[in-house]
């Protein structure tokens, strides 16, 4: 801004968003004293570089302002977790599922996580067909977004939502 600029011409655009062309350095300078503004650069890659005639520190707020409501707007990814056994019984399975179910309908992620104990380890298959009977089950409203993977003891997989996967849950 002001006395930092070091390009000898710039394009200037006035207070009010007006184009007012290409001008010197010194001039641009000389018109934003007789305002009371400062000189900005918003351009400094462009050829020859854009400066605005305003006020930097209303700018700063703006800008600080704008940021902050971008920040407001960003969607926050929630992971939720789901250990399951691989010996699981029916009714465990359905109320576990049940969540899973609620979870995708809520929009968030799903890790779902096999535990293996002693001997469970040497079937590993026994953990991936039961993740896959999970994924095929919750298919309409999720889809696996990580490949079932052995993990030491655990095997897991994550489920994501479909996309707009909170409005078609809440309809």
């Amino acid at each position: 801004m002001n006395d930092q600029i070091r390009a000898r011409e710039v394009r200037l655009v006035g207070p009010e968003g007006e184009q007012v062309g290409i001008v010197p350095l010194e001039r641009a300078l000389q018109l934003a004293q007789d305002v009371d503004l400062d000189l900005v650069e918003v351009a400094p890659m462009a050829r020859p570089p854009v400066c605005k005639l305003m006020d930097f520190g209303k700018f700063k707020y703006e800008s600080a302002l704008k940021a902050r409501e971008a920040r407001r707007n960003q969607q926050q990814t929630v992971i939720k977790e789901m250990k399951l056994r691989p010996k699981i019984d029916t009714n465990d399975y359905e109320t576990k599922k049940g969540h899973v179910v609620r979870f995708l309908r809520a929009g968030d992620k799903v890790k779902v996580t096999i535990m293996f104990r002693g001997r469970e380890q040497s079937r590993p298959e026994l953990g991936l067909r039961l993740l896959r009977r999970l994924s095929d089950e919750v298919e309409e409203l999720g889809f696996v977004e990580a490949a079932p993977k052995q993990d030491g003891r655990n095997m897991i997989m994550v489920l994501a939502p479909h996309r707009g996967g909170k409005t078609a849950g809440k309809e």
